[in-house]
């Protein structure tokens, strides 16, 4: 197709502003879909996606539209809105041209809304802007319309009004899209240069690559090149997403689609690569995408230890459908072989774990979310990612850890609630200012490991749901952090150590103490349970022995007679405390190492 009738565009909004419900009806509109077969979220084909009603995964699919006697073909690529997933949105971004930019009627601008504008701003796209969910009874269209016109900097005339749900709107939506977004730019005689977007693995034709065509074109059966490590492979097959996928002769600049490569080693094929012609290649690679940054930091160890080479395995398969995760081998004397990976958040971290369990049929354990953290001693630099491996206080100067810049959008009457959760969070103020009379958007410097457990739940808690959150990483700065050490009959527990402030390591210590107190089932000896700073206990919590009646049997005689077997019982629970050893069951790591898990009917 001529690529003056081509458009490349994606949907990017706020979590639950109705992005895959409008994907939907363009579906609808353009027949892409058969009744028959037309389900809702049908471009989220994950069960994950639907169960949580939340879009995981980019999704590509081309679209044919027939105004006014003319095709034309458009492809869409459906986003995540999570703030977890951002790197998901700008590597679509990468592949369009243009941008609808949905924004909730009822909620109006909320904080994704606003680090999703200033990506599509950032890669250059043009912008539609269109407030969705218009006939909600607890709609404020024109509200919304003024905010994000204002946003925008277009005329509020300029921001269509749909309803996702009914499909009011959503016709003039897709004109607007043809009229507004302009078409590829690319050269189809000049050597192929195409980027890979994304990808996923199949068992039995290897790596499928999904592309974004800039220069030139890839017929099947043709020998490709990946441009970052010279790999030479066949192009086994290409196609369109329409959205199932459909082979095709050729590929062209314009183009969006698949291309099965039939590598099976998963490092070969990275997103975010060039692949060119063998034949003819291409001088100068696309620029590709900035390597994520991990916020979190997770241990994943398999629940039996022969299942190690199939985690490595999963994790390999794993990093095809999702450059954002990080990992690297890592040994705990508590869970033997695992590995650290690194996520761009809480959910992203509890996706992954989810779908290592689902699709690859594992089962793991994971310890509990850290953030990195750097030590210096001296000109020297250590970045550490296990708590385990942080150095004995007084062995180093100081420590620096990682801090976000956070952005909250909250109705103006929640705002002293918000900052006295930020105040408390060791967060500074950076600016403020009103998005309308009646919301607020307040940008905070903040330590990321205050806000990577609750953070977001307390904000809600305290808003009654109507603040939102996103965050971008700001740097690293000089922080008062120490190693709190949990220790089991004075042997320390590397799983349960954690890297906390000075000032929250007392109570850290205590909860850890007293979660393991309940989980850890009574010995035959007493079982002193320890949190430690270096050398200096902070918290006790201690484990009862059970106690064997040994007078049972001594009806009437001598007291000495008693005696002498209460001594005898007492130097044997003495010996047995000196060489027993504590038996932690796997039950209790997987409870004590979950943020979430209650003791006792409380917080833990």
């Amino acid at each position: 197709m001529d690529l003056s009738l081509i458009r490349n565009f994606c949907i990017v909004a706020h979590i639950d502003h109705g992005k895959s419900t409008l994907a939907d009806r363009f579906l609808d509109l353009t027949h892409a879909v058969a009744e028959r077969e037309m389900r809702e979220q049908y471009l989220d084909r994950m069960d994950l996606e639907r169960e949580r009603g939340i879009t995981i995964k980019a999704q590509a699919v081309r679209l044919r539209y027939r105004p006014r006697g003319v095709e034309y073909e458009l492809n869409l690529i459906d986003t995540p809105g999570h703030v977890d997933f951002t790197y998901e949105v700008s590597r679509s971004l990468a592949a369009c041209e243009g941008a609808i930019l949905l924004v909730d009627a009822a909620q109006g601008i909320e904080a994704q809304s606003l680090a999703n504008f200033h990506l599509a701003e950032e890669a250059g796209l043009t912008i539609v802007p269109a407030v969705n969910k218009i006939d909600l009874p607890s709609a404020n269209p024109d509200r919304a319309v003024e905010e994000l016109a204002e946003l925008v900097g277009c005329e509020p005339r300029e921001v269509l009004r749909v309803s996702a749900k009914s499909g009011e709107g959503v016709p003039d939506l897709l004109e607007a899209v043809v009229t507004r977004v302009p078409p590829p730019a690319g050269d189809r005689g000049a050597p192929l240069r195409a980027l890979i977007f994304d990808s996923t693995y199949d068992s039995y034709r290897g790596v499928v690559a999904y592309l974004r065509v800039f220069d030139g074109q890839i017929p099947g059966r043709q020998r490709i090149v990946f441009m970052s490590n010279g790999h030479v492979s066949e192009a086994e097959e290409v196609g369109v997403f329409a959205p199932d996928p459909i082979p095709t002769p050729v590929l062209a600049a314009g183009d969006v689609g698949y291309l099965i490569t039939g590598v099976k080693d998963v490092r070969s094929a990275k997103v975010g690569d060039t692949v060119t012609l063998a034949g003819r290649r291409a001088e100068k690679a696309l620029t590709g995408y900035r390597e994520p940054k991990p916020m979190v930091w997770s241990g994943l160890y398999p629940g039996e230890g022969g299942d190690y080479a199939l985690l490595r395995d999963a994790l390999d398969r794993m990093k095809l459908s999702d450059a954002a995760l990080v990992y690297e081998p890592e040994s705990s004397l508590a869970l033997g072989f695992g590995y650290r990976c690194g996520f761009l958040g809480l959910l992203h971290m509890e996706i992954v774990r989810e779908r290592l369990e689902r699709e690859h049929g594992l089962e793991l354990i994971s310890t509990a979310p850290t953030v990195e953290v750097l030590v210096r001693r001296g000109e020297n630099v250590l970045t550490v990612h296990n708590p385990s491996e942080m150095p004995p206080a007084g062995t180093y100067d100081w420590v620096e850890e990682p801090y976000v810049l956070a952005t909250v959008v909250t109705p103006s009457s929640y705002l002293g609630p918000v900052m006295e959760l930020c105040q408390h969070r060791r967060g500074e103020l950076q600016d403020m200012r009103y998005l309308s009379p009646e919301r607020a958007e307040v940008h905070y410097l903040l330590p990321l490991g205050e806000i990577i457990f609750d953070f977001f739940d307390q904000l809600k808690s305290r808003t009654r749901g109507y603040a939102s959150l996103d965050y971008d990483h700001w740097g690293y700065e000089k922080s008062d952090l120490v190693r709190v050490d949990v220790l089991l009959q004075g042997e320390p527990v590397d799983a349960f150590s954690s890297v906390v402030h000075r000032e929250k390591a007392y109570g850290y210590g205590r909860a850890m103490a007293a979660r393991l107190r309940e989980l850890i089932p009574r010995q035959l000896f007493e079982v002193a349970i320890q949190a430690a700073i270096g050398s200096r206990v902070i918290a006790r919590e201690t484990v009862r022995a059970k106690r064997k009646d040994v007078l049972a049997k001594c009806y009437g005689g001598d007291i000495t007679r008693k005696r002498k077997l209460l001594e005898k019982q007492k130097e044997g629970k003495r010996r047995m405390r000196r060489v027993g050893r504590v038996d932690v069951p796997q039950e209790a790591f997987i409870a004590a190492l979950r943020v979430d898990q209650k003791v006792g009917g409380k917080p833990a």
